[in-house]
């Protein structure tokens, strides 16, 4: 019976394919990517754009944004990464830290959107329904790798580690949260309150995406509680926890500032999209401004 009400997890991260070696951890990841760029894609075009920026946002994004997620991991979990001269670049085997990707992404892509002549704020509120289910799709590497779960449960729906991916001092233990799931069912229902706050309520842009940073804090800090994997502590919490309750505490002062606070928009104040074909290759970044956003 505890078979039966417990959650297995994979014994190896990697496929086999002869002499291609699919990474699940990677492979979540691309799911993560394509997923993002769909949902964005069509809120993006639905409002008049078009999908030659999201490839190009899509392309610089994920690329800085994997970078600022390692760069993030390897200064605040250094004694986790390899002792190799690759081991600061292996993103293969896990080590990605979210609040690094969002800042390296949200930044490369703003700079695209604006190059192009688009309104950054209203692409923010775009893409953040699609940064949370990318978040929550990513987890599901987490899984495979058999990492950042929480502590020991005898919960139906525990999670069953084997004994090499145990944690120094809890040796004994086999079953622990799988905090992997609840970020996943956590981030898909944001999504739809995402969705769904921006199809009947008026927003002033940027607030989507100060919501989607609000929400995700939220769960996150109280994810941090119960997470038993190696991490620095200030006090009696991990870095993390206090980066998402100093995150929570600014984006919720900034959308209700902006939401309810700030004095109406005007109407030059609405941002809209606008179709921009680009001059040169597709991926390349226009050099000025084709066409006003307003």
């Amino acid at each position: 019976m505890s078979l039966l009400a417990s959650i297995p997890s994979p014994h190896s991260g990697t496929i086999d394919l002869g002499p291609v070696t699919i990474h699940m951890y990677g492979l979540m990841l691309l799911l993560a990517i394509a997923a993002s760029i769909a949902l964005t894609g069509y809120r993006w075009v639905k409002w008049g754009g078009d999908w030659d920026l999201v490839f190009r946002v899509a392309v610089w994004g994920v690329g800085f944004g994997i970078v600022g997620a390692r760069a993030y991991h390897d200064l605040t979990s250094w004694n986790e990464v390899p002792k190799t001269w690759w081991g600061p670049f292996a993103v293969w085997q896990g080590g990605l830290g979210v609040w690094g990707g969002i800042l390296f992404g949200v930044l490369a892509g703003a700079w695209i959107v604006r190059r192009s002549g688009q309104s950054v704020r209203l692409f923010m509120d775009a893409v953040a329904p699609g940064l949370l289910l990318a978040q929550g799709i990513g987890r599901w590497g987490n899984w495979f790798n058999q990492e950042l779960f929480g502590k020991p449960t005898r919960l139906p729906w525990k999670l069953h580690i084997d004994d090499q991916h145990v944690p120094a001092g809890y040796f004994g233990h086999h079953y622990f949260h799988p905090t992997f799931l609840y970020e996943f069912v956590y981030d898909l229902f944001g999504v739809g309150i995402l969705l769904a706050v921006d199809r009947y309520f008026r927003i002033k842009r940027p607030a989507l995406f100060a919501l989607y940073v609000s929400y995700y804090c939220f769960g996150r800090f109280f994810e941090e509680l119960i997470r038993i994997d190696p991490a620095h502590k200030f006090g009696p919490l991990r870095v993390n926890a206090y980066v998402s309750a100093v995150l929570f505490v600014l984006s919720t002062a900034f959308f209700i500032w902006w939401q309810f606070v700030r004095r109406g928009e005007e109407r030059r104040d609405r941002p809209r999209a606008t179709p921009v074909i680009p001059k040169g290759p597709a991926m390349a970044v226009p050099k000025g401004r084709i066409r006003s956003s307003r």
